[in-house]
């Protein structure tokens, strides 16, 4: 079956075209690498370059003909999307519109979703289910919620089948080594430690002490992003085997904190990594834990790297290599 990942060479994108193709599936990525990096493009897998917000570049590469199409390509910085909701709205929700406006005009039926916890805001409940009230307490969040509600919509009105893939916090690199690409200007809590680490940055901030929690600082759930990849292929499955749209959250159900986190990274990497507190972010709820029930009992699906220690040991690996390759260490 063919396959169309957008963003396809970004974090997450590469991992989940890399589980497409062990999979048997034949990919083809579109994405305008301003985020992506060329490093993270397989040979086995066709590459277009373009850009969402581009109509004739996304009419070219789907008129391929696709039976599937997971869209990855979007802002994800909770806390810049408080300060720049403008970049967030075209990118977004103009740009995914217009991806599924174009899925659906090119006879595309299975459209895969790269959604987010964010759409939740702070827990009334601990796990979060499916069934969790939705009141996104950051913009990037709303324009995620916003896209899930037009494609129910889409789903009645178009017979759009659909999958929303919820992710809580993806983190981690593949085991294997495959996957090479480290993020442009991360915004998330592994990459910004790694790099101080690595020393490419004094130190990080952690962002409040002061929360109602087990530390004072924000718990959140980590998933491996190979555990992520491998449910966006079961979720497609899901689909197809069923006639029917799926909406699923994913985490590993653990919870860890962010100076937690850090103390992990200083075992395993046996490096200081400096930490400085500093005041909350607007937007960012106390603790954000996942149930996965459903993904287990609809898509079978268990989370297989998902410990701090194979995350942090995963991420350390790529970025350790990566920086003596290119002689910073």
């Amino acid at each position: 079956m063919k396959i169309l990942v957008i963003g396809g060479a970004g974090y997450i994108g590469s991992h989940v075209t890399r589980e497409f193709l062990d999979r048997g599936y034949e990919v083809t990525v579109f994405d305008n690498l301003s985020t992506g990096r060329s490093e993270n493009l397989f040979d086995e897998a066709d590459f277009v370059r373009g850009d969402i917000l581009s109509g004739e570049e996304l009419a070219g590469v789907m008129k391929r003909g696709f039976d599937g199409c997971v869209h990855l390509a979007a802002l994800k910085a909770a806390g810049v999307s408080m300060l720049r909701p403008e970049e967030y709205s075209v990118t977004n929700i103009c740009g995914t519109i217009a991806v599924i406006n174009q899925a659906v005009n090119s006879g595309i039926g299975c459209f895969l979703f790269s959604s987010s916890a964010a759409i939740f805001g702070s827990p009334k409940y601990q796990p979060i289910d499916e069934d969790h009230p939705k009141e996104p307490e950051n913009y990037y969040g709303f324009t995620k919620l916003e896209i899930e509600r037009i494609l129910e919509w889409y789903d009645r009105l178009k017979g759009l089948r659909f999958a929303s893939v919820r992710y809580f916090n993806a983190a981690g690199f593949d085991v294997q080594g495959r996957i090479k690409g480290l993020e442009r200007n991360p915004e998330n809590l592994l990459p910004i430690v790694m790099e101080a680490a690595l020393g490419v940055r004094p130190g990080l901030s952690v962002f409040g002490d002061d929360y109602p929690t087990r530390d004072g600082t924000c718990i959140r759930d980590y998933v491996h992003v190979s555990d992520l990849a491998s449910a966006h292929v079961s979720a497609f499955e899901y689909v197809q085997r069923q006639g029917k749209s799926l909406s699923v959250n994913l985490g590993s159900e653990l919870g860890v904190s962010v100076l937690e986190m850090i103390d992990h990274a200083r075992r395993v990497t046996g490096r200081p990594i400096p930490a400085a507190i500093a005041p909350r972010r607007a937007g960012d709820p106390p603790c954000l834990v996942a149930s996965s029930a459903k993904a287990r009992e609809l898509l079978g699906w268990v989370p297989r790297y998902s410990s701090a220690e194979t995350l942090i040991e995963s991420t350390w690996n790529v970025y350790r290599n990566v920086f003596e390759q290119h002689g910073h260490l």
